[in-house]
């Protein structure tokens, strides 16, 4: 039986791509107040600014290709029960190949009612104002905003206790509840730690790999693939 790897992923995962990342623009979001357009109140205010967007970070993500670190992870799948818990909202974890990935902060792909947020519909191309759900609400991207509960967390907690192997990769560690994630881990897991800046943890036991996520999880490969740990 396969040894459970639980794999934190955020947009440092996903910068190799091309995507850009919330933490290295100083509040600016391709020049946008992030609370302007990824907040309730910025719904309420201006949704069309919302709209646009997402429209454009979904064109983004679409014109995106998986990097070495995420084809890496999906590789993994051959020795581990591999479950990735990734912040993004971006689909290229599973265009990669992994085949079981838990999105804490929603996908850019699919929209849903601003009325009710558990019926999910695919969207590839722009959600226009006026766009409705067959319940009359306005349709949205399907992505948790500043302010919004994240309600993919108790699932998450569910699979972190039950970790094997923890690999952290290309997170800040600065945005809650996802933050809270390692505080859930058992003490004698294996802990690896892949950031071009290693982000502060607290307690012991951490494999600290000092690299962009690319080369970062080569080395992961180099040091797992002699066997499970």
């Amino acid at each position: 039986m396969k040894q459970k790897m639980i794999v934190l992923t955020g947009a440092g995962i996903s910068a190799e791509s091309g995507l850009r990342t919330f933490r290295d623009s100083d509040g600016l979001w391709e020049g946008y107040d992030i609370y302007e357009v990824a907040s309730p109140t910025g719904w309420e205010k201006n949704p069309a600014l919302v709209q646009d967007f997402y429209n454009l970070r979904r064109k983004d993500v679409l014109g995106a290709q998986p990097n070495a670190a995420h084809t890496g992870l999906a590789q993994l799948e051959e020795i581990y029960d591999v479950r990735i818990i990734t912040q993004n909202i971006d689909d290229l974890h599973e265009r990669a190949g992994s085949t079981k990935v838990l999105h804490l902060h929603g996908e850019i792909l699919k929209m849903r009612s601003e009325l009710d947020e558990t019926k999910l519909y695919p969207v590839n191309g722009d959600i226009l104002m006026g766009d409705l759900a067959p319940d009359g609400g306005q349709f949205r991207p399907h992505v948790v905003w500043f302010g919004e509960a994240v309600t993919m967390i108790e699932p998450a907690i569910l699979e972190i206790v039950q970790a094997d192997v923890f690999v952290l990769i290309g997170t800040s560690l600065n945005v809650y509840p996802a933050a809270g994630l390692i505080d859930y881990l058992r003490p004698d897991v294996p802990k690896y730690i892949i950031d071009k800046k290693i982000p502060a943890v607290k307690g012991n036991g951490f494999h600290l790999i000092e690299k962009p996520a690319t080369e970062g999880v080569a080395e992961l490969l180099r040091l797992l693939k002699e066997g499970p740990q």
